[in-house]
Order: structure tokens, then sequence, then C-alpha cells
């Protein structure tokens, strides 16, 4: 080949990629294809488009559609297809682990697949941060790792925000993000699961708000849809048995089902006694230990088992909500046995339980035991049917100890939720605003019986009942009961 055809064929060669490049601006699906061999499905695409087009995008989506991959693959194409030094992404989620673990991760991750196929990106990325040469041109924090104001040292051409979970992200910081991404070229992508009603997510998301929403049901994604996607995709999407997992465990018209499943915003019930978005308030998630003050006392709550419902211990540690004991035993001495057994464990100071039924006698025993020696535990039998201590405000004690705990800690944010599994958290959530209540001929607030409760959700709430236990302070307070015991067994 003579040096003419050479240099036509290279001014061909450069062309076609000058070409390619204005493609990739525009065309992010291809983008993704060529640089990274990754397919993205239409959700995916259009989210991408409206990233191009949008100076603001809202992505309220179910569980396993791929949220954070796609918040990832958009770091790195917004890099790679603007003028390097003249771009700059800011990601940010509610907790280190979110940002790390996560989004950071899918970053690291196309970062190297990228090079592996010959299409390396500019500069070098470590575990949340991006560097051109000495520039840091993309970094990931949570938003106690940096004052907001400091977003407003972020000046360039092209920026883009992305709030990763951002139902979780305090008004604070997109008041930042907003203050950065001021220029025509300039966006921002908030993308999450719709938990909370109240969060300032839920009301970017509603019509007429300045922002793109896109909507992601677990019925839109690729696998119940039948939209052709590569069989290697299909398993790292929602499936079937999620939905019937969800279904089973929560109810369809549990908050979970309809955040999780069908990615929508639940409402708050006007009628209900905890509402949805206050109980979220408790479970916002952070990365510091509480002070070891607010980690007393510790104490234990329990609903019995009835008609073969489970019987359910939760832990309170102060304001922290802790761990669960459940099983299914009939006989009382086997019942008894085993509550000791964890109150031996753990060691509380009290143990508050519910006394209808066979938790009389089973309290009586777990007295004795104490009596005993065999724990130290303050023994206090509840009946939530007894009449309460505000007759002109609740007609029994029940109605009572829901609103005054159950709502009022969650109005108060007095207890944290934050350190709960997922599916534990979400089960408490649900069984936390199912309950129903009404004002009664008197003025009083009636809280619905247990057993109307259990016929809605399917199942009863007993994990909720006995939370509710942990956390209630009886008349006179534990320690009078706590120090009556130490002196019974010295005598």
């Amino acid at each position: 080949m003579d040096a003419l055809a050479l240099a036509a064929d290279m001014l061909d060669a450069e062309a076609e990629r000058e070409q390619l490049a204005v493609q990739y601006v525009t065309e992010p699906g291809l983008w993704a294809s060529d640089k990274l061999g990754e397919h993205l499905w239409s959700k995916q695409i259009e989210i991408a488009e409206s990233v191009r087009d949008n100076r603001l995008t809202a992505v309220h989506s179910c569980h396993g559609s791929g949220k954070s991959f796609q918040a990832s693959r958009l770091v790195c194409w917004w890099l790679d297809t603007h003028p390097p030094g003249e771009a700059r992404v800011v990601t940010t989620a509610p907790t280190g682990d979110q940002v790390k673990a996560i989004l950071w991760s899918e970053i690291n991750g196309a970062w190297v697949k990228a090079g592996a196929r010959g299409e390396h990106f500019i500069g070098r990325v470590n575990e949340t941060d991006w560097k051109l040469g000495k520039q840091l041109i993309a970094f990931g924090r949570k938003p106690s790792d940096y004052n907001p104001h400091a977003f407003q040292g972020i000046h360039a051409k092209f920026v883009l925000v992305i709030l990763d979970e951002a139902c979780g992200i305090n008004k604070q910081f997109w008041t930042a993000a907003m203050s950065i991404a001021t220029g025509e070229h300039c966006r921002i992508l908030a993308i999450g699961n719709p938990d909370d009603p109240g969060s300032h997510f839920a009301r970017i998301c509603q019509p007429g708000s300045r922002w793109n929403t896109i909507h992601i049901s677990t019925f839109d994604t690729p696998n119940f849809t039948g939209e052709n996607v590569p069989d290697s995709l299909k398993p790292m999407l929602v499936g079937q048995d999620y939905v019937d997992e969800m279904r089973e465990e929560f109810g369809e018209e549990s908050p979970t089902y309809i955040s999780k499943v069908l990615g929508e915003f639940p409402d708050d019930a006007e009628d209900g006694v905890v509402r949805l978005s206050a109980v979220r308030a408790c479970h916002a998630p952070h990365d510091d230990d509480l002070p070891q003050e607010e980690r007393t006392p510790h104490e234990l709550g329990i609903d019995m088992g009835a008609g073969g419902d489970e019987t359910v211990i939760r832990e309170r540690r102060g304001k922290v909500v802790g761990r669960e004991w459940s099983f299914r035993e009939r006989d009382p001495i086997k019942a008894a046995a085993r509550i000791l057994e964890i109150i031996q464990s753990v060691r509380p100071t009290a143990v508050k339980i519910d006394s209808i039924g066979i938790g009389w006698g089973i309290a009586g025993t777990l007295r004795e035991k104490g009596l005993k020696g065999e724990h130290t535990a303050a023994i206090i039998p509840v009946n939530v049917s007894t009449e309460t201590s505000e007759p002109g405000k609740f007609p029994r004690l029940r109605s009572e100890i829901w609103w005054r705990v159950g709502r009022q800690l969650s109005e108060e944010q007095g207890w944290d939720l934050s350190g709960l599994e997922e599916m534990d958290r979400e089960r408490l959530v649900t069984q936390l605003t199912a309950p129903k209540y009404s004002i009664d001929a008197a003025g009083r607030t009636v809280v619905e019986p247990k057993e109307k409760t259990k016929k809605r959700l399917g199942r009863s709430p007993d994990h909720a009942d006995a939370l509710l236990l942990a956390f209630y302070t009886p008349p006179g307070g534990v320690d009078e009961q706590a120090e009556w015991l130490r002196q019974y067994a010295a005598a």
C-alpha cells in the first residue's frame, strides 16, 4: 500500500471515529454496546435519553430493575463523551455502603471492562474517586462526608449530579445539587425506590414538577413484558419468584409491595394509627453509631402466639430497635423454657409480656425463675384489654399503647429502625402501618381490634405488637418492679 492510500485510510478511520464520537453523545445505547459490550433495555435507554435531553430527571422504580447499574453507566458515558477536563460528576447516596459498595463498585467494574476491551476511559478510578492527572473529575460521597455548601465550589461546563437511593437523601443536599447544576449543559438524575411518601423525592415525582419523571414497575421489566434482551441479562432483573415472595410476605396492599414491586409511592392512610412517612423517617440510613447513652434501657417485648400464631420477641436498646426471635409452641411449659433461654442469653433489664391467655401463666413462671436467681430481668405482664390510665382519651390499654408508643414515637423519631435487615424492617413497617383508628361517641381514640388488622393483613401484626411492648413504659416505670424483685430475692 502506497503512502497516499495509507494516508487516505487513516483519514477515513479518523472520520469514522469522529462520527462515532458524535453518535455516542446522542445514542447512549450504542455507546454501551460498543464500549462495554452491554445491552441497555428500553427503560434504561429512556433514562439515559432523558439525562441527555432534560436538566432534571427523576426515576422512581421497583426493586431489581438495574437502577444503580444504569446510574454507573451514565457516569462513565458522561465523562467519556464530553471534552476531557470540562466534565464533572458528583454522586451521593444516604450511606457509605450505598456509595462505595453499590454505585461505585459498578463504576469500577465498567472502567475495568472497558480497558479489557481496548476501549480505555480517561484517567484512573479508585474506590470512590475518578481522577484525570491530578484533577478530580468524579467522586462519590455520603452526606456525612461533606458539608453541602462545599458543593458550591464545583464548577464545570458539563456537570452531572446523581442522587442514588434518592428517598433517603435530605432536602439540604437536593438544594446543594441544584446549586452546582445551574448551567444549560448540566444535569441531575435522582433515582431510587419510592419508599417514603413524605420525602423530597416523592414531592419532585409529583405531576407538575419541573422534573422529567420516569416510572418503572416490575411489570415493565423484560422478564414480564417479553422484551427481547440477551439471555445473560434476564437473571439480573426482577422475576416472578420475587413478586410471589413479596405478595405472600407483605400483601399487595402493603406499602412494601407498592414500593418494591409496583414502583409507586404508597400513601399515608388518613385513618392509619402510624403514618408511613413518619416511620420511614425512623430508619433513615446512617453510618454513625448512636451514643451509648441512647442504647439504654435494654428491654424485651413479647407477643404470645395464640391460635397457631407465632410468639414473637422484640428487643430495644434505648431508641434502637434490635433483634427479634420467633417460634410456634402450644405447650406453655416449653414456651416458657424457650423465652427463659433468650432472657438468659441477652440479659435484658426488663421483659414486658402480653398477659392475655397463656401469657399470664408464662409471666408468673418467669417471675419465679427470677426469684430463684435464674435471671435478673423484671417481668412485667401487660394486659392490653384492661382500662387505660387515660380513660377520657382511650377506651382500652391497646389503643393507648398503639397511639402513645406506635404513633408518637414514629412522629418524634423516637425509635431507630436503621440497623435492621431489609426484610425484617419492611415486615415491621407493614405491620406498624396496618392498624386503623376511629373516634368514638365519647371523643376517644379507638384502635381497631387485632383480629380486624389480622384479617386485612392476612397475618397477625405480632412483630409490631411485640415492638410496642418493648418500648412501652407501664405506670410507675419498670425500675420500681426491678427494685422490688431484687429486694424480694435478697430476703
